[in-house]
């Protein structure tokens, strides 16, 4: 039951990852430029939207190394 509940963890989160790593702006600007997210930059250089796109990728990289190791570990 823990095993399926981890694999779920594991799944969501590397999809969700996949995601938010994608609309994060390179060099040239990505996907979070048809978000708004190029537009009302604060004067640190980076917008609400990409602060934000950033903490939830942080998020969901710790749920994923958290579930992997504990999979790890129960496998």
């Amino acid at each position: 039951m823990l095993t399926a509940i981890l694999v779920v963890f594991e799944v969501v989160s590397a999809l969700g990852m996949l995601v938010f790593v994608l609309l994060h702006s390179g060099k040239g600007g990505g996907l979070s430029d048809l978000m708004g997210g190029g537009v009302g930059s604060t004067a640190a250089g980076s917008s609400v939207a990409e602060q934000n796109l950033d903490r939830i990728t942080i998020v969901l990289a710790l749920i994923f190394g958290f579930s992997a190791v504990a999979l790890g570990l129960r496998l």
